[in-house]
């Protein structure tokens, strides 16, 4: 019996386990298997165009009945800096030199903030859950969703941030510790001031607000999930965990790094998107640190940084790869998402039922 059932009712799930929504590495497949298990599956949909986000819903819900959650980024647009575009294209030229890329892409963006268009691929297909990372939209589009019996998430890394996301509307709160793998979900805060960790965030954002709090941010097992309701929270969204199931698009470079990889491998870093996040340290970003406040605004960065990701996985070399990782990657193991759920639960029910 999990010792807080908020999430339950309101997500419509069995286990307050969400599978973290990792654009680029969820599939169809990975959100189905954890969903079917009685957790929620997520799909990363920050990329994509509407017509792939409605086609990989469809897909997920014919792989499964029960509640998924759909995730997207509302940033900010990015400005546009010549000077800093033509600094990096510069820097970045050798890199494709060596990897005989040719000429350079011209720096756009490469994804755009939820928009009217993704409204109404989501009004339209309804899943169960639809969650925000780097804030929320605008106030509008909130109230839609909810009106349309839609739950909406997103993600907090400080107390701040957070009271703004309760008072926007939010039906509940990721709390996305320091430790976190991939992109900081931190918006109203400064990057410096929300280096909070899981285990100082989670309570002190439970006292702070009146919704169910998810704790995210180096949580790899059942004595991590424990950890998590005893700091109060009602839910827990392990990410990194689910990299190394069966049914993620993790390519084989990755995931070997990953299964090879300590808690002291992990470093932050602007250099792949111009956006802080946490992956496994490699070539590229100990030879780029030095730069990593002169990058251009997110995702910017993403149009040439792309084809040496591109290349360097299909070399089988994790140099140029963005290996997003939490800090608890040594607990990973190889199992299919299904399995991988069930785990979790026996584990965390029994420390928790003890």
């Amino acid at each position: 019996m999990w010792p807080n059932t908020q999430l339950l009712d309101l997500l419509g799930i069995d286990h307050p386990i969400i599978q973290a929504p990792m654009a680029g590495a969820t599939t169809p497949a990975l959100a189905a298997a954890v969903s079917n298990a009685g957790g929620m599956g997520s799909l990363g949909c920050a990329f994509m165009t509407p017509e792939r986000t409605g086609e990989e819903i469809a897909k997920t819900m014919m792989a499964t009945n029960r509640s998924i959650n759909v995730n997207f980024f509302v940033h900010e647009p990015p400005g546009e800096d010549a000077a800093k575009n033509a600094t990096l294209k510069e820097r970045l030229q050798p890199y494709f030199d060596e990897l005989g890329l040719g000429e350079m892409p011209a720096v756009t963006p490469t994804n755009f903030p939820f928009d009217e268009a993704m409204m109404e691929v989501m009004l339209e297909l309804r899943p169960r859950v639809v969650s925000f990372h780097f804030g929320l939209p605008a106030q509008h589009m909130v109230q839609a969703l909810k009106e349309a019996g839609v739950v909406v998430l997103s993600s907090a890394t400080t107390v701040r941030e957070a009271v703004l996301l309760a008072d926007g509307g939010v039906d509940a709160i990721v709390a996305q510790g320091w430790e976190a793998g991939g992109h900081r979900g931190t918006f109203a805060s400064t990057m410096d001031a929300a280096r909070v960790g899981t285990m100082a965030l989670v309570p002190q954002i439970v006292d702070a607000v009146n919704v169910p709090v998810i704790a995210a941010g180096g949580i790899g097992d059942g004595r991590g999930i424990a950890a998590a309701f005893a700091l109060g929270a009602a839910g827990v969204q392990p990410g990194t965990a689910f990299l190394t199931t069966e049914e993620a698009a993790t390519p084989a470079v990755y995931r070997k790094a990953l299964l090879e990889a300590s808690d002291e491998d992990t470093r932050l870093t602007r250099a792949f998107s111009g956006r802080p996040a946490r992956g496994l340290s490699n070539r590229y970003i100990e030879e780029m640190a030095a730069h990593d406040e002169d990058l251009p605004d997110f995702p910017l960065l993403n149009t040439l940084t792309g084809p040496l990701r591109k290349a360097s996985t299909e070399a089988g070399s994790p140099d140029f790869v963005a290996l997003w990782s939490g800090q608890a990657m040594s607990l990973n193991r190889t199992l299919p998402a299904g399995e991988l759920l069930e785990k979790l639960v026996e584990e965390s029910l029994a420390i928790l039922n003890r």
